[in-house]
């Protein structure tokens, strides 16, 4: 099979598996936008940015690591083992230290302590799983990959439903039944962690086989390796979730108490319009993980690292386009409740964020290959400094706007700093004639559409359906030399 058609065949499917969570908060911003102020969606938006942080320092790069030395050792079961084994312990420390200082953490972070312990609970599951899901991909098992992801997706779904919208009524109608007796009123976020935490323990018994059958040797020296190659992806993970999350906890500490959730809750549930293009670009390195460690070695790989950024380029292209043409009808799809539609503006600035973001994944292809992984350390850091700085600087002066606006520079100069970086290490033919080329009328048609025509269908349509035309009248023939047979 052609690699680029296996690609991204691999890719639809873990791009099913890792659109569906990622879904799941986009299918309940609804129910929770409904059902919560924008104050309590706030919190629990800053909740999940912790959620995000401490998710990068428990699994600590071991995951890429894993996918590097599993293809290049010849002891693949060794690799399995010794991985399983340090995130078993360092997930069992994590969990008893955090349960003895859980009041401490609180008084830190300024979150309820019942809502740190189920965390705890949920990132300690969450740990568990990273190596097991891990191996899956290594050994391109994309289907059982993307069942076991819908299966924690439909479970939180539905209790996530049943806990906000069907128990209160049930309770209600039925004072003195089971149902009465499990509702507690005003326990709308505890509940969104609850369902968190089953599905989480469900998908943990899934995987639990690869840790049944390990044969748990481990080797001292393989380990050493692997974490001197995923430390500085740890680095790199810690500064990725600064970028994605830290504002959300930036603009609670540095806003005035009585507004600071509010404004935290409207920035978050319009950040969420973005995620079409977050979870493209996620799919997307979801198949191109794997498949740049196993072709590293194949004759002239950088060719098609090339293609494949091209074809991101001009898929994401279309998206970036798309969703922004069609913001407004989002919004009132997604984000019902009209108090929340103040921070629209940000929209624009996030998805762009989110491309650029997804470029440089494909473009960090040079560190990851040649064992240079410091180096994204070091662009990540940078992109982490812009967040902060830009945040704190003017947070108190136009608020989220200042979030969004560092997210955007900060993706934008790690996308520019990993190309020029990688041109001396590990040259790649890429086509910026046609990537600046797609990414410029993108960009260009979706500011005449939001800016120029305030986001009116009338002119939003015709610039979507031009570009469109353009891409198939440039593209069509390599996209079907790509996915169709050749005739014989």
């Amino acid at each position: 099979m052609n690699p680029l058609k296996k690609l991204f065949k691999q890719t639809a499917i873990y791009g099913l598996a890792t659109v569906l969570p990622r879904m799941l908060s986009f299918l309940l911003l609804p129910l929770y936008t409904n059902i919560l102020e924008t104050a309590g969606f706030g919190k629990v938006s800053v909740i999940f940015a912790w959620f995000a942080i401490f998710n990068v320092l428990l699994a600590y790069g071991m995951e890429t690591a894993f996918f590097r030395f599993y293809h290049s050792d010849d002891d693949k079961s060794k690799v399995v083992s010794t991985s399983l084994l340090s995130i078993l312990v360092s997930s069992l420390v994590f969990f008893v230290v955090a349960l003895l200082f859980q009041n401490s953490m609180a008084d830190l972070t300024g979150i309820d302590t019942r809502y740190i312990r189920l965390t705890i609970y949920i990132l300690t599951l969450d740990a568990l799983v990273i190596i097991p899901f891990a191996w899956l991909r290594a050994n391109e098992k994309p289907m059982k990959y993307a069942i076991i992801k819908i299966v924690n997706v439909v479970i939180n779904f539905g209790l996530n439903i049943f806990f906000l919208l069907f128990l209160p009524s049930i309770a209600e109608s039925n004072p003195d039944g089971v149902m009465a007796m499990i509702y507690k009123p005003d326990f709308e976020i505890t509940y969104i962690f609850i369902s968190n935490l089953i599905a989480s323990g469900i998908t943990l018994i899934f995987m639990l086989s690869l840790y049944l059958d390990s044969k748990y040797s481990f080797d001292k020296e393989l380990w050493k390796r692997m974490m001197k190659y995923g430390w500085p992806v740890l680095v790199a993970g810690i500064a990725f979730s600064i970028n994605e999350v830290f504002d959300r906890i930036m603009l609670e500490h540095i806003l005035p108490e009585n507004i600071a959730e509010s404004e935290v809750g409207k920035y978050s549930a319009c950040y969420r319009l973005g995620l079409f293009m977050t979870l493209f670009a996620t799919a997307f390195r979801m198949g191109i993980e794997p498949f740049f460690f196993s072709h590293s070695g194949t004759e002239n790989p950088q060719k098609t690292y090339a293609q494949i950024t091209n074809y991101f380029v001009i898929i994401g292209s279309v998206i970036l386009l798309a969703v922004i043409v069609f913001a407004d009808v989002l919004k009132e799809l997604f984000v019902r409740d009209e108090a929340y539609w103040e921070a629209m503006n940000i929209v624009p600035l996030v998805i762009l964020a989110s491309f650029f973001l997804g470029i440089y994944h494909n473009l960090s292809v040079w560190y990851k290959v040649t064992d240079k992984t410091r180096y994204g350390a070091f662009i990540s850091v940078i992109g982490a400094i812009i967040t902060i700085g830009i945040n704190y600087m003017f947070i108190s002066s136009i608020s989220y706007m200042a979030s969004a606006i560092a997210t955007l520079l900060a993706y934008g100069t790690m996308m520019v700093l990993s190309y020029y970086l990688g041109k001396s290490h590990y040259p790649v033919p890429y086509n910026f004639r046609k990537i600046l080329f797609y990414l410029g009328i993108s960009i260009l048609f979706s500011a005449i559409s939001f800016y120029g025509f305030e986001r009116s269908l009338y002119a939003g349509i015709p610039l979507l359906l031009i570009f469109l035309a353009l891409v198939y009248k440039l593209e069509n023939d390599k996209l079907r030399r790509i996915f169709l047979k050749p005739k014989t």
